[in-house]
């Protein structure tokens, strides 16, 4: 499995110039079963890392471009008529995938946002009394530009605390550059890129992640760090239960790819600030990525 991860990172890596940290990032999510916000600019590679990553695990890749006259049936799928046969038969919508790409998710109205609500927590949507289970793995990769606010909804609390991860490509180097345009000669590098992993195993790496061992003394760390938003001065909501999971299972899934079969405090907080700031609101435009590291230096390391 060690291996298989490795060969997963690189295969990113051939269509994902630099940006170890992001793909180190976005697998953590993967691996612990979770959903990833990319708040970026346009043209970072948003879309060619969730393409990417379908394809070096041979799953199924849907894409959704949000736009304020997008239906909740658009996402989710409908009943249509059927005349030869006489009856309703469901179309599915394109949530039913193993990688699904929500492009910018805050142009869709708020009603269309919330048709995501019930297929990230619970792996499937009911459409008029029917409920259906989408595939497994289901993984959610949304974006949303934090520059232009113009024709966008702002995504409710609900649907942030949904997010496992939330991350950044930013722009990149010089260096990273120059090699991203010299890559221009093999055209073919997304059409050329092989699976490396199966459905089966990302299901498998999912069961074994959860088998890491988390002290007890990293567990009552996470739970600190967690309480301690939600009476801060600073902050009008702090963070939920459903993020201290978050940051449970993440640890463990990081230091999964790290080889490990148990949490050092520098994994918790090297997440920290990508499970727990988007899910925070902080008071007078504070950023809430400021006050989590000021958290982390006062709260005692175990």
């Amino acid at each position: 499995m060690r291996e298989r991860i490795q060969t997963l990172t690189e295969n990113l890596g051939r269509t994902i110039v630099g940006k170890h940290d992001a793909i180190r990032l976005v697998l953590v999510a993967l691996i612990s079963g979770g959903h990833t916000l990319l708040e970026d600019v346009p043209g970072v590679g948003k879309t060619l890392l969730a393409k990417s990553l379908a394809r070096s695990i041979d799953g199924k890749f849907q894409r959704i471009q949000c736009t304020p006259d997008l239906l909740p049936s658009d996402v989710t799928g409908t009943n249509i008529w059927n005349p030869s046969k006489g009856t309703f038969e469901f179309l599915p919508g394109p949530v039913f995938a193993n990688i699904l790409l929500t492009d910018e998710i805050n142009r869709a109205t708020p009603r269309t946002q919330s048709a995501l609500l019930e297929v990230m927590e619970e792996q499937q949507v009911t459409v008029d009394g029917v409920s259906r289970q989408v595939p497994n793995p289901f993984f959610v990769i949304a974006t949303q530009n934090p520059v232009e606010y113009q024709g966008t909804f702002p995504l409710p609390e609900a649907q942030m605390d949904r997010f496992m991860l939330s991350l950044s490509l930013g722009y990149p180097t010089e260096a990273e550059e120059l090699q991203m345009l010299q890559r221009l000669q093999n055209r073919g590098a997304l059409e050329e890129l092989q699976p490396c992993l199966s459905i089966a195993d990302v299901q498998e790496l999912r069961r074994r992640a959860a088998l890491v061992n988390v002290d007890q003394s990293l567990q009552q760390y996470i739970l600190n760090l967690v309480r301690v938003t939600r009476h801060d001065e600073e902050i009008t909501l702090g963070v939920s239960p459903r993020g201290t999971v978050a940051l449970y299972r993440a640890a463990q899934a990081i230091a999964f790819l790290d080889d490990r079969d148990y949490v050092i405090p520098d994994d918790v907080k090297f997440l920290a600030p990508h499970v727990l700031a988007h899910r925070m609101i902080p008071i007078g435009g504070r950023r809430a990525r400021v006050i989590v590291d000021r958290l982390l230096n006062a709260t005692p390391i175990p």
